[in-house]
């Protein structure tokens, strides 16, 4: 699918790439969720498909937290607060940890429940607030909610049906 251009087309991104990997991520066998033995997101580094959906939770609770900001005129630090641009890898080690109460399957319906505040959140817009005015240096709303969401979506989606794949190459 190419890059949404506008609202209806980030829409269709969001829910398609979404229900894709929603229907991989319930192929996981919930005694290796925590397994740590995916390729994470920094360099080197080793995690989990639980973590994987933390990360995802993460990048979803901070592009609800730029809009909440900048509609009440506050200032954002993107990415995050205490993280910058270059610093994506430990920012996706944060994520890891952020959400400890969580069991994989509580874990997932968050995920559910952010997916659809954002979903939410774009219906709420127009077209032009989304896509004919820049939001954060070149970029508008609807690519800054693109760049985290329906493309991370895509690129979970690859890793866990490769791991998927190289567990059950291990069974045999």
């Amino acid at each position: 699918m190419p890059i949404p251009q506008n609202k209806d087309e980030l829409l269709e991104a969001i829910r398609t790439d979404y229900a894709k990997l929603k229907g991989d991520l319930q192929r996981v066998p919930v005694k290796l969720a925590i397994d740590k033995s995916m390729p994470g997101h920094a360099k080197d580094s080793m995690m989990s498909a639980y973590d994987l959906v933390a990360y995802l939770v993460g990048w979803a609770e901070l592009v609800l937290k730029w809009n909440h900001k900048i509609s009440k005129g506050e200032t954002v630090i993107f990415p995050d607060d205490d993280f910058k641009w270059t610093e994506l890898g430990l920012l996706a080690q944060k994520f890891y940890l952020d959400y400890p109460k969580y069991d994989f399957g509580s874990l997932q319906i968050l995920l559910d429940q952010k997916v659809n505040e954002i979903l939410a959140l774009i219906e709420s817009k127009s077209n032009y607030a989304l896509y004919e005015s820049t939001w954060y240096k070149e970029y508008s709303m609807g690519r800054m909610i693109q760049l985290n969401t329906s493309s991370p979506y895509k690129n979970a989606r690859k890793r866990v049906r490769a791991w998927l794949k190289d567990i059950d190459y291990n069974k045999k």
